[in-house]
């Protein structure tokens, strides 16, 4: 009876370690706020989807995850970004131009604020040959607005109008 209740318990903390560290909650504890899976106006009639908008304190940051596997192989220039794992070889689309229209999209909605955007490969992507612009490494993201989130709380409030601007345009996806 003691060992099944222990076998439990073990279960639920393993269970909540796991929802600790999924992407989405290592996020949220490096933002004050944070909206996920989102479409917001595009000012052109339309709405784009947004899988991250984040309240931190240099400003609204836009993220858009990538989960590749391999070596990238892509530049601001190139349309298509290959991607090589062993002998094996696809391309994918290159992802600046989707960025840039999402931080189009919100930087209409709020002008006056600063707004940065990501391309966030996870840690199974390798950049041997340099790495395009915005585009980071997921897990040195984290980190970095971790610490800022941590060390620099006083631009929240300025930055917290906007925020709410956006929140009231954004829709579910």
């Amino acid at each position: 009876m003691l060992g099944g209740a222990v076998l439990v318990l073990a279960l639920l903390l393993w269970l909540r370690h796991r929802r600790r560290n999924t992407t989405p909650a290592r996020l949220r504890r490096a933002c004050r706020e944070m909206l996920t899976q989102v479409f917001v106006p595009d000012g052109e009639g339309g709405q784009i989807h947004i899988e991250f908008l984040l309240l931190c304190p240099r400003g609204i940051v836009v993220i858009n995850i990538k989960d590749v596997s391999g070596n990238v192989f892509g530049s601001d220039a190139m349309r298509e970004w290959a991607v090589i794992t062993g002998s094996r070889r696809h391309g994918i689309r290159n992802p600046q131009d989707g960025l840039f229209d999402r931080l189009a999209a919100v930087r209409h909605l709020v002008p006056t604020l600063p707004v940065h955007g990501y391309i966030a490969f996870t840690a199974s992507a390798n950049f041997s040959k340099g790495v395009p612009t915005h585009v980071v490494m997921l897990e040195e993201l984290i980190a970095e607005l971790t610490q800022e989130a941590t060390t620099t709380n006083t631009a929240y409030d300025a930055y917290l109008p906007g925020w709410e601007v956006l929140k009231q345009a954004a829709t579910p996806a």
